[in-house]
């Protein structure tokens, strides 16, 4: 079996940094794409931007969201790259539909309302989730799912972080034990 990546995806408060932080516990390659691959940008042409041109953008958490980008350069390099026989990436990006195949498979981390709401509430303000604005468009984005890729595998992520880890991993062909 040759080089495999894999793409863990889902709204903030779902769980993609404790996944990421479980598989590298357990000795996987992982890119943490929010904080390694992200940069504000326009999602079409991947230039940068700096904030909203008109000062009168109302709601400036879905601007942030919207321009919340990956460097495309960067993640076709690091797929590309045959040191790991298999990496994750996990986080949100905006420009999804311009590497999304690149990926053998793509994850969404999914939980239900109460949890999301439980795990947002103990979010610091300074981090995306924890100011009400920004929460408020989280829970528009987990009813709607209209971040999460078409052919997503969907993931409990209401589950102990173990189960949820094994089960991404058993569905990657690796198995534990």
């Amino acid at each position: 079996m040759g080089v495999r990546n894999y793409l863990i995806e889902g709204v903030s408060g779902a769980g993609k940094t404790a996944v990421a932080e479980e598989l590298q516990r357990r000795g996987y390659h992982v890119v943490h794409g929010d904080r390694e691959l992200a940069y504000c940008g326009d999602p079409t042409t991947g230039k940068p931007v700096d904030g909203p041109a008109d000062e009168r953008v109302a709601d400036r958490s879905a601007w942030v969201h919207a321009h919340h980008i990956w460097d495309v350069g960067k993640v076709r390099a690091m797929i590309v790259d045959r040191r790991s026989l298999i990496s994750f990436f996990c986080g949100g990006s905006r420009n999804l539909p311009s590497f999304v195949d690149w990926f053998d498979a793509v994850f969404e981390l999914d939980v239900d309302l109460d949890t999301l709401k439980r795990r947002l509430a103990a979010r610091p303000e300074d981090e995306f989730g924890g100011r009400p604005a920004e929460r408020a468009l989280i829970m528009r984005l987990h009813a709607t799912k209209e971040d999460v890729p078409k052919h997503a595998l969907r993931i409990d992520a209401t589950a102990p972080l173990a189960v949820v880890v094994d089960e991404i991993l058993s569905k990657c062909g690796e198995a534990e034990g």
